[in-house]
This record gives structure tokens, sequence and C-alpha cells, in this order.
């Protein structure tokens, strides 16, 4: 979009008083202007075509369409940056994940009531000016024909997305290598499904893989609880005061930074409500600063796409200080905002596409040696 220009949004949902309240915070920015509303997706479909947003508010539970259908025809049909408004329930943790995987660029927890809303507007306003920055995959976004957006709305009860498939059985294969040996990552913006591409490629069999993605508090353990389902080896949000060993994935819980104390045999879990940094919590920085100094030539760490700068300030501490790390490159970010930074800044050594990040961190926990060229 032309940057010389406020950002034009097209804001859905069912409820009049939400759609006055998120129109006037958003309007109450320069740099968005809201020019239009819409009470349901055929209404949608109709300002989509005639108003051009740049970025769409959308509800999730909404009458004659779902906001999770209307999504998955908007990608496939007429793509276009969404944010997605998603209850607290553990429903809408499910529905906010199955979101992010049709496409959505962001999900934030709504709240209930204009109070509650209105203390979200400065997160609703940053992630509708990342949402307009946001490269849109190819993969979920471009069908092997085109035909319009209103091709597609001839049937409300059709659901895109599957439902959760049943609980994988992880077979049990022990890490042999260093114990120090730790692969340390974070994201944001676009990063669950960017995690979840990584995730699956990787075996069992590796060492502890500690993991902080930008996330509402009440959506994490839903994340943590699919990649389970998918993945060679369980994935759990993580506890304070656990272990974390070999074999295993931990994801920092939403509203929580999360460190890792070396205990002399493997790493244990610390986590604290502090400030936020970057103005997230749980933060990369955070997760990636902990490490131990002894520990750090032995570390595998690595930024994924997102905006902002959390995560490049420790990948240039665990850098020096001997670990190997890297950074998704430019072409398969949803948002090449930290990766760039932990490039431009020298915390990456190299930049790979995201394809291409799992079987590198394979390879690398292959080596048993304590120290790898990071010049």
């Amino acid at each position: 979009m032309d940057a010389s220009r406020p950002i034009k949004v097209l804001v859905v949902d069912d409820s009049a008083v939400v759609r006055n309240v998120l129109s006037k915070i958003l309007n109450a920015d320069p740099c968005i202007t809201v020019v239009g509303t819409a009470g349901d997706p055929f209404i949608a479909k109709d300002r989509i075509l005639e108003l051009n947003p740049d970025v769409l508010t959308l509800d999730v539970e909404m009458p004659r369409m779902d906001g999770l259908t209307f999504l998955g025809i908007l990608m496939r049909e007429r793509p276009i940056p969404v944010v997605v408004m998603s209850s607290f329930t553990q429903s809408g943790s499910q529905q906010a994940l199955d979101a992010l995987r049709l496409g959505a660029i962001e999900v934030l927890a709504k709240p209930i009531g204009a109070i509650g809303l209105e203390a979200l507007g400065p997160q609703l306003i940053q992630s509708i000016k990342t949402a307009a920055r946001a490269r849109l995959h190819p993969s979920l976004t471009t069908p092997a024909a085109r035909v319009g957006v209103a091709s597609s709305m001839t049937a409300p009860e059709a659901k895109t997305h599957p439902p959760l498939t049943a609980h994988r059985a992880h077979p049990a294969i022990a890490y042999r290598g260093d114990p120090r040996r730790l692969i340390v990552l974070g994201a944001s913006t676009g990063g669950t499904e960017a995690l979840r591409e990584v995730l699956v490629n990787l075996p069992a069999g590796l060492p502890p893989i500690a993991i902080v993605q930008h996330i509402p508090a009440h959506f994490s353990k839903a994340f943590a609880d699919r990649l389970n389902t998918l993945c060679a080896f369980p994935v759990r949000e993580a506890v304070e005061g656990e272990l974390l060993p070999p074999g295993i994935a931990l994801i920092a819980p939403g509203g929580f930074h999360m460190l890792l104390r070396w205990t002399g045999t493997g790493y244990r879990v610390e986590l604290n409500t502090g400030a936020q940094v970057w103005h997230q919590r749980p933060a990369v920085d955070v997760l990636f600063k902990s490490v131990p100094e002894a520990s750090r030539p032995h570390v595998i760490a690595g930024v994924l796409t997102g905006m902002g700068k959390d995560g490049a300030e420790g990948l240039v501490s665990l850098r020096r200080a001997g670990a190997t790390t890297f950074a998704q490159d430019e072409a398969s970010s949803v948002v090449y905002g930290m990766p760039r930074e932990a490039w431009q800044q020298g915390g990456a050594a190299v930049q790979l596409p995201l394809e291409a990040i799992a079987d590198h961190i394979t390879q690398l926990s292959a080596h048993t040696s304590s120290h790898h060229d990071n010049s």
C-alpha cells in the first residue's frame, strides 16, 4: 500500500456497539481511517468490493456466516490482511489458532464491554499497522483460479477448517549428546504457522527446545496443545519450576516471561510477570539473555517472522558467546521485522528460508562439538 496515505480499515462485527467503539479507537490515529463497517460477512463482501480496504478487523461469531468460514473464502479469493478478534474461551482459543492457520495476520483476545475494548486500543492500532505491512503467503492465499469473493458466498454453513487431530503418540527416542545443548526460538507476527512448519519437520530425539511466541495469554496453551498433536515429540506450555529435558519443546505461556536456569545436569524453567520488553511479555530477548554463559557455545538460536526488534539483542549476545544463530529470510517472513533486526545487528550468522530451517536445526543438533564457527 501507499505509505503516504492512511491505512484504510473495514470493521466487521455483528455488534453495533463494538463497530462504533473500534471505529472511534482507530480513527483517533492519524495513520488509520475506518472507511466502513459491516455487521456480517455478506455485508462485508459488498463493502470490500466497494471500498477496497487495506486491512479488515473480523469477529469470529457472527450471523449468517461465521468469521472463520468467511476468512477462508477471503484468503482464497481476495486476499487481504485480517486482524481477527476472538473470545477468551477455550473454543475461542481454538478458533484463534484456526484463524491464524487460515491466513489471519494477528488474533487479539476480544474483551467484554466498551471499557475493555478501549483498553485494547493501543494493541489494536499496532496490529492494524503491522497487518498493513505484512506479506500474505501465496500458499495460503492463491487458489488455482480466483473468481472473486462473491462466488463462494452462497453456503454459510460450510466450514473450511478441519477438527483437531487425535493426540499423537510420541516415540521414546533418547538424546545422547551434550546435556548443555539447547535450541531456543523466537517469533511474533506470522510465527504460529512458521513455528508449526519448523517443528512438525523436526525429528524426535533432539536437544530440549524453548520457544517464545508473542501470543495472548488465553491462546498459548491451545497453541502448544495443537503442536503436540502434530509433532514427533511432546510440546507443552511451560510451567514454573519444571525441568526442560531433551526431546521436549516448551512454549512460554502468554503473559509470562520465560527464563532458563542451569541446574548442573539440565535446564529448569523460571516464569515471571516482570515489565514488558519491546512491549511484549513473553519477550524473546528475555529468554535468549537468560541462557547461562557456560551453556551458550552449545546453543542453537533462531529468530523467525515478526514485527519489531525483540530477539535481536539476545541473539547478538548468544552469537558473541559462541552460539550458532540464524534468522528467517525476508521472502518467507510474514513480517520481516525481527529477522531483519537480528541480521542487521549481527546476531544472525545466516538467513534461511522457512522451509530450510528444520533441516538446519536437525543437522546442527547432530554435531557433538562444543563450538560452532559463527564468523
